[in-house]
Protein backbone atom coordinates (compact mmCIF):
# COMPACT_ATOMS: atom_id res chain seq x y z
CA UNK A 1 0.00 0.00 0.00
CA UNK A 2 1.49 3.19 -0.75
CA UNK A 3 0.19 5.91 0.92
CA UNK A 4 1.22 9.85 -0.15
CA UNK A 5 0.71 13.13 0.69
CA UNK A 6 0.46 15.78 -2.05
CA UNK A 7 0.84 19.14 -2.60
CA UNK A 8 -0.06 21.21 -6.35
CA UNK A 9 -0.93 24.39 -7.22
CA UNK A 10 -4.92 24.19 -8.08
CA UNK A 11 -6.19 26.90 -10.27
CA UNK A 12 -9.71 26.54 -8.82
CA UNK A 13 -8.18 27.57 -5.26
CA UNK A 14 -5.71 29.78 -6.59
CA UNK A 15 -3.40 28.85 -4.34
CA UNK A 16 -1.68 25.39 -3.50
CA UNK A 17 -3.49 22.55 -1.63
CA UNK A 18 -2.48 19.17 0.01
CA UNK A 19 -4.32 15.97 -0.43
CA UNK A 20 -3.57 12.29 1.07
CA UNK A 21 -3.50 9.59 -1.35
CA UNK A 22 -3.57 5.74 -0.65
CA UNK A 23 -2.44 3.60 -3.73
CA UNK A 24 -3.12 0.09 -3.46
CA UNK A 25 0.29 -0.82 -6.02
CA UNK A 26 2.49 -2.95 -4.35
CA UNK A 27 0.73 -5.40 -2.48
CA UNK A 28 2.85 -7.99 -1.29
CA UNK A 29 1.33 -11.47 -2.96
CA UNK A 30 -0.15 -13.80 -0.88
CA UNK A 31 0.60 -17.65 -1.04
CA UNK A 32 -2.35 -19.27 -2.83
CA UNK A 33 -4.19 -16.55 -3.94
CA UNK A 34 -3.98 -15.05 -7.28
CA UNK A 35 -2.37 -11.63 -7.66
CA UNK A 36 -4.47 -8.43 -7.78
CA UNK A 37 -4.65 -6.07 -10.86
CA UNK A 38 -3.08 -3.68 -10.46
CA UNK A 39 -4.63 -0.95 -13.80
CA UNK A 40 -6.61 0.84 -14.18
CA UNK A 41 -7.95 1.77 -10.16
CA UNK A 42 -11.26 2.46 -9.43
CA UNK A 43 -10.89 6.10 -7.20
CA UNK A 44 -12.73 6.98 -4.34
CA UNK A 45 -13.06 10.48 -3.08
CA UNK A 46 -13.50 11.15 0.21
CA UNK A 47 -14.34 13.93 2.65
CA UNK A 48 -13.38 14.46 6.10
CA UNK A 49 -16.10 16.31 8.05
CA UNK A 50 -16.47 19.83 10.29
CA UNK A 51 -13.30 21.05 11.91
CA UNK A 52 -11.28 18.20 10.14
CA UNK A 53 -9.17 17.91 7.13
CA UNK A 54 -7.18 15.57 4.64
CA UNK A 55 -5.41 13.37 7.33
CA UNK A 56 -8.64 12.37 9.25
CA UNK A 57 -9.53 8.97 7.52
CA UNK A 58 -6.41 7.82 7.62
CA UNK A 59 -5.96 8.78 11.11
CA UNK A 60 -9.63 7.62 12.50
CA UNK A 61 -10.53 4.93 10.25
CA UNK A 62 -10.08 1.35 8.55
CA UNK A 63 -9.67 3.06 5.69
CA UNK A 64 -6.20 1.52 4.51
CA UNK A 65 -7.24 -1.87 4.88
CA UNK A 66 -10.06 -0.96 2.60
CA UNK A 67 -7.98 0.29 0.02
CA UNK A 68 -6.10 -2.42 -0.16
CA UNK A 69 -9.13 -4.78 0.31
CA UNK A 70 -10.77 -3.58 -2.60
CA UNK A 71 -8.16 -2.31 -4.54
CA UNK A 72 -9.06 1.24 -4.92
CA UNK A 73 -7.26 4.30 -4.79
CA UNK A 74 -8.30 6.96 -2.29
CA UNK A 75 -7.96 10.58 -2.30
CA UNK A 76 -8.84 12.87 0.89
CA UNK A 77 -8.98 16.48 0.21
CA UNK A 78 -9.33 19.21 2.75
CA UNK A 79 -12.61 21.10 2.51
CA UNK A 80 -11.89 23.72 5.26
CA UNK A 81 -14.90 24.35 7.40
CA UNK A 82 -16.23 25.51 3.46
CA UNK A 83 -18.71 21.96 2.99
CA UNK A 84 -17.11 21.53 -0.32
CA UNK A 85 -19.12 25.07 -1.86
CA UNK A 86 -17.53 27.13 -4.21
CA UNK A 87 -16.35 30.69 -2.38
CA UNK A 88 -16.46 32.91 -5.65
CA UNK A 89 -15.74 35.88 -3.64
CA UNK A 90 -12.75 34.77 -2.61
CA UNK A 91 -11.88 32.95 -5.91
CA UNK A 92 -11.80 29.21 -3.64
CA UNK A 93 -13.87 26.75 -5.64
CA UNK A 94 -14.08 23.79 -3.55
CA UNK A 95 -16.77 22.23 -5.54
CA UNK A 96 -14.99 22.93 -9.09
CA UNK A 97 -11.78 21.43 -6.99
CA UNK A 98 -13.81 18.34 -6.50
CA UNK A 99 -15.80 17.94 -9.14
CA UNK A 100 -13.53 18.42 -12.18
CA UNK A 101 -9.07 19.63 -11.17
CA UNK A 102 -9.05 17.23 -8.36
CA UNK A 103 -10.22 13.94 -10.42
CA UNK A 104 -8.05 15.07 -13.66
CA UNK A 105 -5.28 15.79 -11.61
CA UNK A 106 -5.26 12.35 -10.11
CA UNK A 107 -5.66 10.97 -13.36
CA UNK A 108 -3.03 12.38 -14.53
CA UNK A 109 -0.57 11.00 -11.62
CA UNK A 110 -1.87 7.63 -11.20
CA UNK A 111 -2.96 4.67 -13.34
CA UNK A 112 -6.98 5.41 -12.84
CA UNK A 113 -10.03 4.37 -14.72
CA UNK A 114 -11.56 6.74 -16.69
CA UNK A 115 -15.14 5.75 -15.97
CA UNK A 116 -17.74 7.52 -14.60
CA UNK A 117 -18.31 3.69 -13.10
CA UNK A 118 -15.20 3.42 -11.53
CA UNK A 119 -15.76 7.01 -9.97
CA UNK A 120 -16.99 7.67 -6.54
CA UNK A 121 -17.27 10.62 -3.80
CA UNK A 122 -17.86 9.59 -0.44
CA UNK A 123 -17.85 11.44 2.74
CA UNK A 124 -18.84 11.92 6.11
CA UNK A 125 -21.29 14.75 7.92
CA UNK A 126 -20.26 18.27 6.31
CA UNK A 127 -17.98 15.66 3.61
CA UNK A 128 -21.33 13.68 3.41
CA UNK A 129 -22.81 16.68 2.23
CA UNK A 130 -20.51 17.58 -0.17
CA UNK A 131 -20.32 13.90 -1.30
CA UNK A 132 -23.86 14.52 -2.05
CA UNK A 133 -24.06 18.07 -3.40
CA UNK A 134 -20.85 17.82 -5.61
CA UNK A 135 -22.24 14.06 -6.73
CA UNK A 136 -25.15 15.54 -8.12
CA UNK A 137 -23.46 18.79 -9.25
CA UNK A 138 -20.77 17.05 -11.33
CA UNK A 139 -23.08 13.53 -12.70
CA UNK A 140 -20.96 12.88 -15.91
CA UNK A 141 -17.91 12.32 -13.20
CA UNK A 142 -19.46 10.31 -10.49
CA UNK A 143 -20.89 7.38 -10.65
CA UNK A 144 -21.49 6.35 -7.23
CA UNK A 145 -22.09 8.92 -3.99
CA UNK A 146 -21.24 7.71 -0.48
CA UNK A 147 -22.94 9.72 2.57
CA UNK A 148 -22.55 9.35 6.19
CA UNK A 149 -24.12 10.92 8.64
CA UNK A 150 -24.89 13.66 6.07
CA UNK A 151 -25.25 17.53 7.52
CA UNK A 152 -27.84 18.03 5.04
CA UNK A 153 -28.14 21.42 6.74
CA UNK A 154 -29.86 23.42 3.79
CA UNK A 155 -33.10 21.93 6.09
CA UNK A 156 -32.33 23.71 8.94
CA UNK A 157 -30.50 26.68 7.71
CA UNK A 158 -32.60 27.84 4.73
CA UNK A 159 -34.59 31.27 5.81
CA UNK A 160 -32.89 31.56 9.23
CA UNK A 161 -32.99 34.71 11.14
CA UNK A 162 -29.78 37.00 11.46
CA UNK A 163 -29.67 35.58 15.42
CA UNK A 164 -29.58 32.00 14.22
CA UNK A 165 -27.33 30.36 16.38
CA UNK A 166 -26.85 26.33 16.67
CA UNK A 167 -24.38 24.06 18.01
CA UNK A 168 -21.74 24.50 15.07
CA UNK A 169 -22.49 27.75 14.04
CA UNK A 170 -24.47 31.32 13.40
CA UNK A 171 -26.33 33.02 11.24
CA UNK A 172 -22.88 35.14 9.63
CA UNK A 173 -21.17 31.83 8.92
CA UNK A 174 -24.27 30.10 7.36
CA UNK A 175 -24.42 33.13 5.04
CA UNK A 176 -20.71 33.01 4.30
CA UNK A 177 -20.88 29.83 3.43
CA UNK A 178 -24.24 29.43 1.79
CA UNK A 179 -24.76 32.66 0.37
CA UNK A 180 -28.34 34.23 0.58
CA UNK A 181 -30.03 31.50 3.48
CA UNK A 182 -33.43 32.91 1.92
CA UNK A 183 -32.53 31.74 -1.59
CA UNK A 184 -30.82 28.35 -0.27
CA UNK A 185 -33.88 26.08 -0.97
CA UNK A 186 -33.80 25.45 -4.83
CA UNK A 187 -30.41 26.17 -5.76
CA UNK A 188 -27.55 24.25 -6.56
CA UNK A 189 -26.51 24.28 -2.89
CA UNK A 190 -30.14 22.13 -2.02
CA UNK A 191 -29.19 18.62 -2.91
CA UNK A 192 -32.99 18.13 -3.76
CA UNK A 193 -33.28 20.73 -6.25
CA UNK A 194 -29.96 19.32 -7.74
CA UNK A 195 -31.98 15.64 -7.80
CA UNK A 196 -34.98 16.76 -9.36
CA UNK A 197 -33.20 18.90 -11.86
CA UNK A 198 -31.61 15.43 -12.72
CA UNK A 199 -34.65 14.07 -13.02
CA UNK A 200 -36.26 16.30 -15.08
CA UNK A 201 -33.32 16.64 -17.42
CA UNK A 202 -33.59 12.79 -17.73
CA UNK A 203 -29.44 12.89 -16.70
CA UNK A 204 -27.92 9.81 -15.39
CA UNK A 205 -28.18 10.00 -11.57
CA UNK A 206 -25.14 8.76 -9.41
CA UNK A 207 -26.42 6.19 -7.30
CA UNK A 208 -26.56 6.91 -3.53
CA UNK A 209 -25.50 5.01 -0.12
CA UNK A 210 -26.87 6.74 2.97
CA UNK A 211 -26.25 5.60 6.54
CA UNK A 212 -27.35 7.15 9.46
CA UNK A 213 -27.01 6.46 13.29
CA UNK A 214 -30.43 6.71 15.30
CA UNK A 215 -29.00 8.64 17.55
CA UNK A 216 -27.06 10.82 15.26
CA UNK A 217 -28.26 15.10 15.54
CA UNK A 218 -28.72 14.90 11.92
CA UNK A 219 -30.82 11.63 11.92
CA UNK A 220 -34.06 13.60 10.89
CA UNK A 221 -32.75 15.52 7.82
CA UNK A 222 -30.88 12.13 6.53
CA UNK A 223 -34.64 10.88 6.72
CA UNK A 224 -36.08 13.33 5.07
CA UNK A 225 -34.07 13.40 2.29
CA UNK A 226 -34.30 9.67 1.94
CA UNK A 227 -37.98 10.12 1.99
CA UNK A 228 -37.70 12.97 -1.10
CA UNK A 229 -35.37 10.26 -3.27
CA UNK A 230 -37.95 7.49 -2.23
CA UNK A 231 -41.01 9.99 -3.46
CA UNK A 232 -39.51 10.43 -7.16
CA UNK A 233 -38.23 7.25 -7.42
CA UNK A 234 -34.44 7.75 -7.23
CA UNK A 235 -32.10 4.78 -7.10
CA UNK A 236 -30.54 4.76 -3.18
CA UNK A 237 -29.83 2.48 -0.32
CA UNK A 238 -30.48 3.72 3.20
CA UNK A 239 -29.49 2.11 6.24
CA UNK A 240 -29.77 3.29 9.79
CA UNK A 241 -29.24 1.38 12.72
CA UNK A 242 -27.88 2.39 15.63
CA UNK A 243 -25.36 4.79 16.46
CA UNK A 244 -24.25 8.53 16.85
CA UNK A 245 -21.89 11.02 15.47
CA UNK A 246 -18.89 9.27 15.79
CA UNK A 247 -15.97 7.15 14.18
CA UNK A 248 -17.56 3.94 15.70
CA UNK A 249 -20.44 4.29 13.45
CA UNK A 250 -18.58 5.34 10.53
CA UNK A 251 -16.14 2.81 10.73
CA UNK A 252 -18.69 0.19 10.78
CA UNK A 253 -20.10 1.43 7.09
CA UNK A 254 -17.87 2.35 5.61
CA UNK A 255 -16.72 -1.05 4.45
CA UNK A 256 -20.10 -1.95 3.37
CA UNK A 257 -20.55 1.18 1.62
CA UNK A 258 -17.18 0.78 -0.38
CA UNK A 259 -18.28 -2.72 -0.95
CA UNK A 260 -21.31 -1.56 -2.58
CA UNK A 261 -19.75 1.33 -4.52
CA UNK A 262 -17.56 -1.20 -6.41
CA UNK A 263 -19.64 -3.94 -7.02
CA UNK A 264 -21.03 -3.83 -10.45
CA UNK A 265 -24.52 -2.03 -10.88
CA UNK A 266 -26.31 -5.14 -12.13
CA UNK A 267 -25.56 -6.98 -9.22
CA UNK A 268 -26.80 -4.86 -6.37
CA UNK A 269 -30.32 -5.44 -5.30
Amino acid sequence: MAMLQVQFFSKSMRREVTFSALLPLDTPPVPGQPEKGAKPLKALYLLHGYSGNHTDWIHFSRIRELSDQYNIAVFMPSGENHFYLDDEDKGQLYGEFLGRELIQFTRLMFPLSTDRKDTIIGGLSMGGYGAIRNGLKYPDQFGRIIALSSALIPYTIAGVSPDYQDVIADYNYYKRVFGDLNQLLGSDKDPEAQAKQLKERGTLIPEIYMACGSEDFLLDVNRRFHDYLTQEEILHHYIESAGTHDWNFWNEYIGPAIAWAVTDPESVN
